[in-house]
């Protein structure tokens, strides 16, 4: 199993969602973050006052697929969020040991 985070631009998660479900991927985790890489921030105007922002507002959507899955995930978001862009994110896929279903007690791919 893989577990897939990634970091996405708020806009596109309507996009990146429909793309996952659209290959079955049966459920996510989304958290409102912040954060920069190479974009550093942007510059914002106040009253007038101009200032730097070096925390930009992202979404990090955290998905666990079966091995099988994985690269046609990874793909998806990579389509769906692509905006051409600088500070488009970026996606992590990590190695999955288990995953347990509490209600039921399964495990491994059948607890996804």
């Amino acid at each position: 199993m893989k577990f897939i985070t990634a970091i996405i631009k708020p806009f596109k998660f309507t996009d990146v969602k429909d793309a996952l479900n659209a290959l079955g991927v049966p459920g996510l985790t989304v958290t409102e973050i912040s954060g920069c890489g190479r974009q550093r921030g942007q510059t914002e105007v106040y009253r007038g006052a101009e200032y730097a922002s070096s925390m930009l507002p992202k979404l990090k959507l955290e998905v666990a697929v079966p091995d099988a899955l994985a690269a046609r995930a990874v793909e998806a978001v990579c389509q769906a969020a692509n905006n051409q862009e600088i500070g488009d994110g970026k996606i992590f896929v990590f190695e999955l040991a288990d995953a347990v279903r509490i209600r039921t007690g399964e495990r491994g791919e059948s607890a996804l």
